[in-house]
Parts: structure tokens; C-alpha cells; sequence
């Protein structure tokens, strides 16, 4: 028995045999391990011991050092995020691997000071050289536009952060969002006078004045009116203000799986109704709905001798 027992203390003393338990033991807890979860592991392990074996491994690339609300952690670093930061010391390590985990929401230099504990001064010069190797890059969020958030080099912004298509450098595109508010409308309205015109049944016809949201999203692509790229949840989200207006209902039918537009076995359709309240004739007018009305004037660019709206509701 205490053959045994010299053995197992000998192993354990070797600091290779230490090394490879401390990556046992970060693989069997990938969210990291604590300082004590090693020292219950091998407790008859010299503090000194534990302490050099860890910075081995620091040294080497093979372990992230993070800090949360109970203290330090140590985890294991993929190969790919190790070959990243070759030649970094373990500060930028530390400030790069609280960035990674923030995803593409992005993190404040505040909140990185906080998760790391170093001094605001150490921590800009780290950020600075992080985005001078590509590796990190600063983004303007729409929450708090003076200030930035830091995500990896590589990723895509959350639209979270971007605002999404209804954003330009942090500006609401108010008048694109008209636009598409017109447009949608547009399109469902001439779709309910197309149903009202064929002079079929009325459960015929009200069944068939209804879009799903993804004939909308095609009829808005093909217009080529928008110069980003419209996703299905951009158009529900106009058809929603739209519905807010008075001008549009939705409603939700079963639908088989795989069909076009269709989440979790259901589909959302629209069509226009008349509003509750007729709008005033001025509204009625292109002048009325026209993003651009404070640049219209005669000799301009744009003026009211040639504007194609004014001539269709001419026509019309």
C-alpha cells in the first residue's frame, strides 16, 4: 500500500505527469478549471509546482487565463486560436480571449477592463495592437454611438449592434423605410383589387387576397429598391408596421413542411384592408407619402413638372 502511495506521489511530482493532468482536467471541464479544482486533483502538489506547470502551459500557447466573478480560470486554447496569438504575452492573450467570447455582439473597453482587472492605460494599448495585427476590429453601435465595441477581426456584426438594413453609419434610413412601407403596401393592395376584380365568391376572393411574406420579400427584390440585402424578418418587420396602421391583417395558417416562407409548420399571410379612418386628400397625393417633398421644387433636380408619381396619379 504505501508503495503505491510513493508511486502515485512521484508521478504526480513530475512536472510533465502535472502538465498533462492540468490538460486532463481542462478537457474533461471545457469552461475552465479553477486553481482549486487542481489542487483537490493533486493535492500533495508543491504550490510552486503547480504554479510553474500552469505558466509552462501559458507560456506555450495551450491555456487561456480568464477571470470571472469567483477568480482565475484556466481553459484550453484551440490550435487555431494558439497560432493567432504566437508571440503575445499573456495580457493580450487575456484581453483577446475575453473579446472571442463576446462573440459578435462585440464588448466595451469598460467591460473588458472589468472581466480583465488591468489598468485602462494597458488595456488601449493592447486593443491598438490587436487591431494593428488584424486580429481584433472597434465597431460603432447604434445603442451608444460615441461609443465602440471590440469583436473579432473576422466576424460579422449582431444587427443588435448594426441596426440592421434600417441603419447607415449609425443613422435611421428613415426614408427607406417609407419607400419599403409604401411598397409592400402597394403590392398587397393591388393583389386584394386583383382578388375583388375576378368576381369569384367572397371566401374565394378574401382567401385569395392574402401574400405570405416571402411574395412580398420577392416582389421588394425585384424591384431593386434597396441596395443591401433584404432578409424574410426585414419585410415581416415592415408588414408589421403596416399592420399597426390599420392597413394590413395578418393571419396564420397550418403549412406542410418545407414550404417557402413557412417556420415550424406554420405560415404567416397579409393582404391589405381598407383603413378605419379614409386619409385626407392631400395624403392621398404622391406629395403626401414622398421622402424627398423638401428637395422638390421647380428647376431642381427634382420638381413637380417631372415627377413620374405625380404623372401615374395623374393618370390613375
Amino acid at each position: 500500500m504505501s508503495e503505491v502511495k510513493v508511486k502515485k506521489e512521484k508521478n504526480v511530482s513530475d512536472p510533465v505527469e502535472v502538465e498533462n493532468r492540468i490538460r486532463e482536467l481542462c478537457q474533461q471541464f471545457p469552461h475552465g478549471i479553477t486553481d482549486q479544482v487542481i489542487q483537490n486533483d493533486m493535492p500533495h502538489l508543491e504550490p510552486q509546482q503547480r504554479a510553474a506547470a500552469i505558466n509552462k502551459l501559458l507560456s506555450l500557447g495551450q491555456l487561456d487565463l480568464l477571470r470571472n466573478s469567483s477568480g482565475l480560470l484556466y481553459r484550453m486554447k484551440d490550435a487555431q486560436s494558439a497560432s493567432k496569438m504566437k508571440g503575445s504575452d499573456n495580457q493580450e492573450k487575456l484581453v483577446y480571449q475575453i473579446i472571442e467570447d463576446a462573440g459578435n455582439k462585440g464588448i466595451w473597453s469598460r467591460d473588458i477592463r472589468f472581466k480583465s482587472n488591468l489598468p485602462l492605460t494597458e488595456i488601449n494599448k493592447i486593443l491598438k495592437n490587436l487591431e494593428s495585427k488584424k486580429l481584433i476590429k472597434a465597431v460603432k453601435s447604434v445603442a451608444a454611438s460615441k461609443k465602440k465595441v471590440y469583436m473579432l477581426y473576422n466576424l460579422q456584426p449582431d444587427r443588435s449592434v448594426t441596426g440592421g438594413a434600417w441603419y447607415s453609419d449609425q443613422d435611421f434610413e428613415s426614408e427607406f423605410v417609407e419607400v419599403l412601407n409604401q411598397q409592400c403596401f402597394k403590392f398587397l393592395q393591388t393583389k386584394a383589387d386583383m382578388s375583388r376584380d375576378s368576381k369569384q365568391s367572397p371566401m374565394v376572393q378574401r382567401n385569395s387576397s392574402f401574400a405570405t411574406s416571402h411574395e412580398v420579400w420577392k416582389y421588394i427584390c425585384e424591384l431593386g429598391i434597396s441596395k443591401v440585402d433584404l432578409s424574410m424578418d426585414d419585410i415581416e418587420t415592415i408588414l408589421n408596421t403596416l399592420i399597426y396602421d390599420g392597413k394590413v391583417e395578418m393571419t396564420v395558417i397550418a403549412a406542410k413542411e418545407g414550404t417557402v416562407g413557412s417556420v415550424d409548420g406554420q405560415m404567416k399571410l397579409y393582404r391589405g384592408v381598407n383603413p378605419v379612418i379614409q386619409p385626407t386628400g392631400l395624403v392621398k397625393t404622391p406629395c403626401g407619402l414622398c421622402p424627398v417633398f423638401d428637395d422638390c421644387h421647380e428647376g431642381g433636380e427634382i420638381s413637380p413638372s417631372n415627377c413620374i408619381y405625380m404623372t401615374e396619379w395623374l393618370d390613375f
